[in-house]
């Protein structure tokens, strides 16, 4: 009770007592600000509360650690990946393009925050890695299979009944280049990927059937 009465008082200066949502709301606005301002590793729990007018306390008490603040920040105001399937007409377009809308916000978070994110997050489970589910589960997976069925429909391919390993291999690869670099993955590193590994891949599994 004596730590709650301290977090209002310590909001006394906006002329109201902020809890709940506003308050979270307020602290999420502030990391979110200090992040672009001085960037991650300069970034402290201290400036955020101060930026929050705000304390320390009712900054720990909802994010303990600085990763699990800043993730909150991202997931509320960064870019959103985009899942869907893009169809250009062309099967490298596609898949190039529709990497890039997933890898799109991790670029724009920045390759010091990523590295501080993924070296300092508590745990095993980075959740920067979740816009990349498992093999065959959610979305990108679906996509990717999408991508697959339309370039059949033109020509491209002569069966999408590929593996399911051959399906998700550009997810799977890109995901292998985020969690080992800890950097974001460079529109070139995708273009690597699909033109050296994937369609190569591909094309071959299409032409045995």
């Amino acid at each position: 009770m004596a730590e709650l009465r301290k977090e209002h008082a310590s909001d006394s200066g906006t002329g109201t007592r902020r809890r709940g949502d506003v308050l979270e709301n307020a602290i999420l606005q502030a990391a979110w600000d200090e992040l672009g301002t001085t960037g991650y590793n300069s970034l402290t729990m201290e400036a955020v509360a101060l930026r929050a007018k705000t304390n320390k306390t009712a900054v720990y008490r909802r994010w303990p650690s600085k990763p699990q603040l800043i993730i909150a920040a991202i997931i509320k105001y960064g870019t959103k990946p985009s899942l869907e399937a893009t169809d250009t007409g062309d099967l490298r377009t596609d898949v190039v393009t529709f990497l890039q809308g997933v890898l799109k916000p991790l670029q724009a978070i920045g390759a010091e925050t990523i590295h501080g994110l993924m070296s300092e997050y508590p745990g095993k489970e980075h959740p920067l890695s979740t816009p990349l589910p498992p093999r065959a589960d959610g979305a990108l997976f679906a996509a990717m299979k999408t991508i697959i069925s339309n370039a059949e429909k033109r020509g491209e391919l002569q069966t999408s009944q590929l593996p399911e390993r051959v399906i998700s291999l550009p997810i799977d690869l890109v995901r292998f280049e985020l969690l080992t670099t800890h950097v974001p993955v460079s529109d070139e590193a995708i273009a690597q990927i699909v033109d050296e590994l994937f369609l190569p891949l591909v094309r071959a599994a299409s032409q045995a059937k």
